[in-house]
């Protein structure tokens, strides 16, 4: 019996390997904080604003830009306006969205959204509203009123 081994490949046609390496490496980091962010995710109510942590999209949203006035609560079972309808940057899995989305009604909204039933709406002058599901949605409200009412 005669046996051959391969010709060695030439190192060139290996490196680009690594750029798809680091793509993949990216994707799973990216996938791990989106996981995390569905289970640590929370809302502070500052005497600043409101602060919004967990993963990649979080960001203190500054007391005047907040309209407090305007914040209610919502069930996206029955208020289909304020439904996501496109991810522009975001993360959706199952059970858990969060980023920058399109509603229905065409509005542009950052959301933490884990339960629809139990939502939290509240509308900036940033030009953008906040969609939030906090576990306890009647106490975070009623905080956020009292703690950032003008």
């Amino acid at each position: 019996m005669n046996v051959f081994p391969i010709a060695p490949a030439e190192s060139r046609y290996l490196w680009f390997l690594i750029p798809v390496v680091v793509i993949l490496l990216g994707a799973i980091a990216v996938l791990v904080t989106s996981v995390r962010g569905a289970q640590a995710s929370r809302f502070e109510i500052r005497a600043d604003g409101l602060r919004l942590d967990g993963d990649l999209y979080g960001r203190l949203v500054p007391k005047s830009q907040l309209r407090v006035d305007l914040a209610r609560r919502v069930d996206l079972g029955r208020d289909e306006e304020l439904r996501p309808r496109w991810r522009r940057m975001g993360t959706g899995l199952p059970g858990y969205q969060a980023g920058w989305f399109r509603l229905r009604n065409g509005e542009k909204a950052l959301l933490y959204l884990t339960d629809r039933s139990r939502a939290v709406y509240i509308p900036t002058t940033a030009g953008y509203s906040l969609l939030l599901s906090p576990a306890d949605p009647d106490g975070f409200l009623s905080r956020l009123r009292s703690v950032l009412r003008s």
